[in-house]
């Protein structure tokens, strides 16, 4: 049997063993056991097996990742904060936690944990490496599965407090290898992930996919950012419920991918079955920023070229759609939010014999306290711009929902379109009375994922980054 070897450069050259994860250990290895590492180390080999079976600590420092890693089960990484990992696109790297792993990266607001590319600064690109891969041991409505992307990690089980690990003040920068065609790993992927899991203060960069995507599971979210992805910024499906807060979206008009792009891709499951557990997901206080909030912008193959952004790997480059497409049989739910600046609204499709309408019509589905503004339409019923009176009539003018005209009328700061100005709208504009947002949430006042545009009320400061592209790491 094949072993690989693991190097640590500190006082002394520390070899160990490595195997299958569910497999008997070659070698023995002391329980609880902590290498450290010093800055530079390689953390992988370059292939696709590559796995750690042992607690290991990353010091403070700047490492390569190299091929596959995977975090097997009764094994903890730790990552120090501060530490920079910059994933090797020649062997599309990913880091991938494994059922039973877990992994502590818990950054801060001034020294966050970031995961990005070891191309130079000026050369990176959206899938310049693979990704970050948290798997566990919560339901989903689609048993036991592979995940998505390529790696051989199988999720889901029946442990909706699962805990795989702390995830705070991380960013994850221009991931997303279409590992083969259609088998994109995302930004930040998550499969039956439990409610025992850490997960806030994330931004998610330049994505050569989804920048978040949720199949199955119970973690709950906080402070998440999707930047200019290239496909969804976020995507649920096979039955995740857990609840977030305060998420934002931001839109390079000149990137969507070839499936149109969404802020918000919502399905049961690909199918649109009733499997159980249903997706009913609940998010609240989103702010998506869209792609027609920048000055000349046309939906149109010509106008979207990528911006000087294109990775030349397949990928291919298509128009935007909605700030939220629900379809499939979902039943996420959406409180508190604003969207401005997108082609579409809203869709709630009943597309692959589905009844996502119904849901919305008998409250499993629920968009309330939702501001629309600047968009060119408000709702159609179908996926790529059929028309429909459902969406438009049914969430807009009902349930709390507002829909503006333009951006003015939202009083955003025209510097930071995510922040409401003095007068706003979205000030006093909340409600938590439903049931579905009245635990597990705070109990703000304002719609949208901030308070006001004072620098008081910017939780993005001090460990975001949103020129990842000319950074020196």
């Amino acid at each position: 049997m094949k072993t690989n070897k693991f190097l640590s450069f500190a006082a002394a050259v520390i070899f160990v063993g490595f195997t299958a994860c569910d497999k008997e250990k070659e070698e023995p290895q002391a329980e609880g056991e902590e290498v450290l590492f010093n800055d530079g180390v390689q953390i992988g080999n370059g292939d696709q097996e590559f796995e750690i079976r042992s607690d290991f600590r990353l010091v403070k420092g700047t490492y390569l990742l190299k091929g596959w890693v995977y975090v097997c089960s009764g094994a903890t990484l730790t990552i120090e904060k501060g530490t920079v990992i910059k994933g090797d696109k020649e062997t599309k790297a990913a880091l991938i936690v494994e059922p039973g792993g877990k992994v502590i990266a818990e950054g801060t607001q001034d020294e966050p944990i970031v995961f990005t590319s070891a191309q130079a600064k000026g050369n990176r690109r959206p899938g310049d490496w693979g990704g970050l891969i948290i798997c566990g041991r919560a339901v989903s409505n689609s048993g036991a599965k592979i995940i998505e992307g390529g790696p051989r990690t199988t999720y889901g089980g029946t442990d909706d407090a699962d805990n795989s690990g702390v995830y705070r003040y991380i960013r994850v920068e221009f991931a997303g290898y279409p590992f083969r065609q259609d088998q994109e790993i995302n930004g930040v992927t998550l499969g039956s992930v439990g409610s025992g899991t850490t997960f806030d203060h994330i931004q998610v960069s330049y994505s050569n996919d989804d920048s978040f995507e949720w199949f199955g599971g119970t973690v709950n979210g906080k402070y998440l950012i999707a930047y200019k992805g290239w496909d969804d910024d976020f995507d649920t499906d096979n039955g995740f419920s857990g609840k977030v807060q305060y998420a934002l979206s931001i839109r390079d008009p000149k990137i969507a991918d070839t499936s149109v792009s969404n802020s918000f891709e919502s399905d049961n499951d690909a199918d649109g079955s009733t499997k159980t557990p249903y997706t009913t997901c609940t998010f609240s206080n989103v702010t998506m920023v869209g792609p027609s909030t920048q000055s000349g912008f046309a939906n149109t193959s010509d106008y979207i070229d990528g911006g000087g952004m294109n990775p030349d790997n397949g990928s291919k480059l298509g128009v935007f759609q909605a700030a939220l497409h629900l379809r499939r049989n979902t039943k996420l739910n959406c409180f508190n939010s604003v969207a401005v600046g997108f082609p579409v609204g809203i869709i709630v499709e009943n597309d692959k014999g589905s009844t996502t309408q119904t849901w919305a019509t008998n409250g499993e589905l629920k968009i309330n306290n939702v501001f629309f503004g600047g968009m060119t339409i408000l709702g159609v019923d179908a996926n790529k711009g059929a028309t429909g009176d459902f969406s438009a009539d049914y969430f807009t003018g009902a349930a709390g929902n507002s829909a503006y005209n333009t951006l003015t009328e939202l009083k955003l700061n025209a510097n930071k379109l995510y922040a409401p100005q003095t007068g706003s709208p979205l000030l006093g504009g909340a409600s938590f009375a439903d049931a579905k947002v009245s635990s597990g949430f705070d109990k703000v006042s304002y719609a949208g994922a901030f308070a006001s545009d004072a620098d008081a009320d910017d939780w993005t400061k001090g460990w975001t980054n949103f020129n990842p592209q000319n950074t020196d790491y």
